[in-house]
C-alpha cells in the first residue's frame, strides 16, 4: 500500500458533536478545523463510544484489524470506522469490549476500573492502524493522558520503523490534575512497559503515570495557556509531577485556546431572546429581564451574577457558597447552574431556599440556559483554584459580562484586572484562594456597578472588543510543529 501524506494526525479521547465531557472536546473539533483552514491535511482519531454509535449509525466500517499482544494473550480484534464530521475526516476505533459503555470514562462519579487498559489499547490501536494504512503523518498531536502512550510507542515499538521516521509527537496538557495513574498490569498489551521497569514513568510501587509518558516521550509539549505552562513547572501547579515538566522545560510551550465566536456571539446567538452588539447594549438589559422572569426572580434593577460550572473544588464552588451566605444579604441576584458534587449541590439548594428572591440554583445543564446566563448577567464568577485555560470567562467577555476570576492559569492570560490595569480592564481579579478574598471582590464589583455606571459600561465594551481567535492559536501551534520538524532535520544532519 502506498504511503499516504497527512500533515497532522490529531488524537483525542472526545470531540464536540460526537462525544463530550469537557473543554477538550471543543479543542478537538476547533483546532483541527483551524489547522485545516490554514492549509494542513488533518485526520482525527477518537474511540467509537456507544453514544457515537447511537448517533452515527452510518459510520463506514473501513477495516478489520488485530492488535498483536504478548505471548500468552489473544490478539485484540477491532474495527476502524470513518466519518466526515463538520468538514473533518474522523477515524473511530471500534472495540466494544472497551468502548461500548454507558459513559466515556466512568459512571456515578467513579472512573471505570480498567481505564488504563482501555486507553492503552486505544493508543496502540491508533499507531497499529496507521501502520496498516501506511499512514505517515508529519505530526501526531496527542491530548491528555488518554493519548499519552502514543509518543511512548513512537519512540519504542515504532522507533526504528521507516514509516514513522519523520513523524514527531506533540503532546498537549489540558489539565495536569488528571494524570492517568493505573496499575502496571493494566498495561499488559504494552510489553514495552509491562516487561520493563521504567522508573521515570512509575508512580509509587506498581502504578504507571500515563501523563508522564506523554511529557517525557513527546517531541514537544504544549499547555493550554502561557501562564499554565509556567505553573506546570511548580509542585503545586503540576499536581506533584513538576520534575517531569522541568526536565522538558525547553520543549514546553503555552498556547492559549481560541474561542468559537460563531457559537458564542451575542449579535447572532439564536439561544438568547434579544441579540445585541457593542453599539446596541440596550438589548442586553432585555436579556437580563428575560433571565429574571424565566427563573422566577423579581424583575429589579440590581446587579446579576452568574456561574456555570462543574460543582467541584477546582472551580472554587467551596469558596462561593460561604461568600454567597454574606453577599446575598445585599440587593443582588445570583444564578448558579452546575452538576457534580452532591454535598456542594445540597448547600446550594439550601441557599436557594433561604434567599428565594435573590438566588437560583439550576441542577440541569442546558446550552440554552448557559447562553442566557452569559447574556443576562452583569458579572460572571470563576473563582477557580486552578484553571488551565478556561472557556466561560472568554464567553463572558464576548457577551459583555464582566468576569470575576482568580489570578491563575488561563484566567490570568485572558482577564485584565480593573484595579491593576484600569485603562484596558475587562473584569476583576483576586489572588488568595479564600472565601473572604472572593467576598471582598464581589462587594467591590457591586460598588463599582452602583457608583460608576459609565466606567462599568466602558469595561463592558473593553470586554466585548477582546478576541481570542483560533487563527492566532493555529499560528502558534504551527510554529511548534515546525520546531519539532527542524529538530528532526537537525538530528539527521548531525548524524
Amino acid at each position: 500500500m502506498a504511503t499516504k501524506s497527512v500533515s497532522v494526525l490529531f488524537v483525542a479521547s472526545e470531540m464536540l458533536g460526537l462525544a463530550k465531557t469537557g473543554g477538550l472536546a471543543d479543542v478537538a473539533l476547533y483546532l483541527p478545523q483551524a489547522l485545516q483552514c490554514a492549509g494542513q491535511t488533518v485526520n482525527v482519531f477518537i474511540p467509537y463510544y456507544k453514544q457515537i454509535a447511537q448517533k452515527q449509525q452510518s459510520a463506514q466500517q473501513v477495516h478489520h484489524f488485530c492488535l498483536p499482544t504478548p505471548v500468552g494473550h489473544s490478539d485484540i480484534e477491532y474495527h476502524v470506522r470513518s466519518i466526515e464530521h463538520q468538514g473533518l475526516s474522523v477515524y473511530l476505533v471500534d472495540c466494544p469490549h472497551y468502548f461500548d459503555r454507558l459513559s466515556l470514562y466512568g459512571e456515578h462519579n467513579l472512573g471505570y476500573a480498567d481505564n488504563g487498559e482501555r486507553f492503552a489499547f486505544f493508543c496502540a490501536a491508533v499507531l497499529q492502524t496507521c501502520f496498516e494504512f501506511s499512514l505517515a503523518p508529519k505530526i501526531i498531536h496527542c491530548n491528555d493522558w488518554h493519548t499519552a502512550l502514543v509518543p511512548f510507542l513512537l519512540k519504542t515499538r515504532f522507533g526504528e520503523d521507516g514509516l514513522f521516521q519523520d513523524t514527531r509527537a506533540i503532546f498537549t496538557v489540558h489539565n495536569a490534575a488528571f494524570q492517568g495513574t493505573y496499575p502496571r498490569n493494566q498495561m499488559w498489551m504494552i510489553p514495552e512497559i509491562s516487561g520493563h521497569f521504567i522508573g521515570k514513568i512509575q508512580q509509587e510501587h506498581h502504578d504507571i503515570n500515563l501523563l508522564k509518558c506523554g511529557i517525557l516521550y513527546a517531541d514537544k509539549i504544549t499547555a493550554v495557556s502561557p501562564n499554565y505552562a509556567a505553573e506546570l513547572l511548580t509542585d503545586l501547579g503540576s499536581h506533584g509531577i513538576a520534575s517531569a515538566f522541568r526536565e522538558r522545560s525547553e520543549d514546553l510551550f503555552g498556547i492559549l485556546n481560541g474561542c468559537d465566536y460563531q457559537c458564542w456571539d451575542p449579535q447572532h446567538d439564536p439561544l438568547i431572546p434579544h441579540n445585541y452588539d457593542i453599539d446596541h447594549l440596550q438589548n442586553k438589559s432585555k436579556c437580563k429581564q428575560f433571565l429574571q422572569e424565566s427563573l422566577g426572580l423579581p424583575v429589579r434593577s440590581v446587579a446579576v451574577y452568574g456561574m456555570v460550572c462543574r460543582l467541584t473544588e477546582q472551580k472554587g464552588v467551596h469558596l462561593v457558597i460561604p461568600a454567597l451566605r454574606e453577599f446575598l444579604r445585599h440587593q443582588v441576584q445570583v444564578v448558579v447552574m452546575g452538576t457534580g458534587d452532591l454535598a456542594l449541590a445540597g448547600q446550594l439548594h439550601a441557599l436557594a431556599m433561604q434567599f428565594p428572591d435573590r438566588f437560583v440554583f439550576m441542577t440541569t445543564y442546558t446550552e440554552e440556559h448557559a447562553h442566557q446566563i452569559e447574556a443576562g448577567c452583569d458579572y460572571f464568577l470563576m473563582p477557580s483554584l486552578f484553571e488551565p485555560c478556561g472557556l466561560n470567562q472568554i464567553y463572558s467577555l464576548a457577551y459583555g459580562t464582566l468576569p470575576i476570576v482568580r489570578d491563575v492559569g488561563g484566567l490570568r492570560d485572558t482577564v485584565n484586572d480593573y484595579d491593576r490595569e484600569p485603562h484596558c480592564a475587562t473584569g476583576f481579579v483576586f489572588q488568595e484562594p479564600s472565601c473572604l478574598a472572593l467576598l471582598n471582590l464581589m462587594r467591590r464589583s457591586l460598588l463599582f456597578y452602583l457608583q460608576e455606571p459609565k466606567e462599568f459600561q466602558r469595561l463592558r465594551k473593553n470586554a466585548m472588543r477582546t478576541k481570542f481567535l483560533w487563527s492566532t492559536t493555529v499560528t502558534q501551534y504551527q510554529q511548534v510543529y515546525q520546531s519539532a520538524q527542524l529538530d528532526v532535520f537537525g538530528s539527521q544532519e548531525e548524524s
